[in-house]
């Protein structure tokens, strides 16, 4: 038996071996690559950091990360499957993306990722493993993405000027025809003004355990009811009416500066610190959630499955996922973007991040239907 059991052992990690590259070959394979990284490009912050990336990368392991700057992922998303349908199963333009939520969902079930790959990295036992980094908005990620950081749509204000903010979307209605022309959101299908109405529909639902669930078109039109009725009303006293809305986070944080509107939205309770840090913001703001909670997720790295440098793209996430790298895109004054490591593993500011409660982002599915909606009764 016991030979036996040393002989199973033996094709086991042969089969191992011979399954997938060690990760030294993958270091070595990956030396000379240019990974074409596609991620939102609309924080300075978040591309500062990404340079100090590439030229890390660039220093210990020679890949070149290129960050190619979206507005939106669902762009590339479309791009991969344009070459999916082309039959380009190599040499793909795009090596490596920040997904979570419905593109993930998207690239997934079109077969678009490479994988499983993530438990392969040594960089995956240092990461916080009670945190939810096997489901992406309730989907089985199954090792086709790796875990990048914390997200929590939460509010900034200025404690100078509003020293008590509504603790509710119900008091933010309130607050806007008390104050009208100083509350707004970013325009969907922009990720912050989408995530602003899925945490309001889940407050105005009670949670409805139906937007656990896959959407059902018998039944949207019934439980978003609330949810159209109260963005009627806001928007008779929001700024410019409803008519205009803000790009995205950063021209959110501009109007709150600027003294237009009273509270910005981010998905990034740090924010606020890289703000000030870089003269963005006053001293005098700071982050605060709903009594209800902060909607949350874990954003995530992928490789697409047919990537021109996928030992280059896994390097690059096994590197971003380092302690020396989580440790930086955590500390406050450079990104602050909460990290998916083990406390123990991060030093600098970026071990002292306290989150929001949490809670749980619907089923994918609703983001796309919940925007489409939008889009048909406020978009133009």
């Amino acid at each position: 038996m016991k030979k036996w059991l040393l002989l199973l052992n033996s094709v086991i990690l042969s089969f191992g071996v011979n399954a997938a590259d060690t990760w030294k070959e993958i270091e070595q394979k990956a030396k000379g690559q240019t990974v074409y990284f596609h991620a939102w490009g609309g924080s300075q912050e978040i591309n500062n950091y990404l340079r100090w990336a590439d030229k890390e990368l660039q220093r210990q392991y020679g890949v070149t990360l290129k960050h190619v700057k979206v507005a939106d992922i669902a762009e590339s998303t479309s791009r991969l499957i344009a070459e999916k349908t082309a039959g380009k199963n190599e040499g793909g333009s795009v090596d490596m993306v920040w997904i979570n939520g419905e593109n993930f969902k998207s690239m997934k079930n079109n077969q678009l990722l490479f994988g499983p790959f993530v438990e392969d990295l040594p960089s995956w036992e240092y990461v916080n493993k009670t945190l939810p980094v096997d489901s992406d908005f309730s989907e089985p990620t199954l090792g086709l993405e790796a875990p990048w950081g914390v997200g929590q749509l939460v509010f900034i204000h200025d404690k100078q000027t509003l020293n008590n903010p509504p603790q509710s979307f119900a008091e933010l209605l309130s607050y806007s025809k008390a104050f009208p022309n100083r509350i707004t959101y970013p325009k969907p299908p922009e990720f912050h003004g989408t995530s602003f109405l899925k945490a309001l529909l889940i407050e105005l639902t009670n949670n409805n355990s139906q937007l656990m669930q896959p959407v059902e078109n018998a039944n949207f039109a019934e439980v978003t009811q609330p949810l159209w009725f109260y963005l009627d009303e806001l928007h008779q006293n929001a700024w410019r009416k409803g008519k205009q809305f803000p790009s995205g986070t950063a021209q959110s944080l501009q109007l709150l500066d600027d003294g237009q509107i009273d509270l910005a939205i981010t998905f990034n309770p740090n924010e606020v610190f890289s703000a000030q840090t870089s003269g963005k913001l006053a001293e005098t703001t700071q982050t605060y959630a709903m009594e209800a909670g902060a909607l949350s997720n874990i954003h995530f790295l992928a490789i697409p499955w047919n990537a021109s440098t996928k030992e280059g793209a896994q390097v690059a996430i096994n590197f971003l996922l380092s302690p020396e790298a989580q440790s930086r895109k955590g500390d406050l004054s450079v990104w602050g973007d909460p990290s998916v490591l083990q406390s123990q593993y991060l030093t600098g500011s970026a071990k002292k991040t306290k989150l929001f409660k949490s809670l749980a982002e619907p089923h994918p599915s609703w983001q796309l239907a919940l925007e489409k909606e939008w889009l048909v009764r406020y978009g133009k």
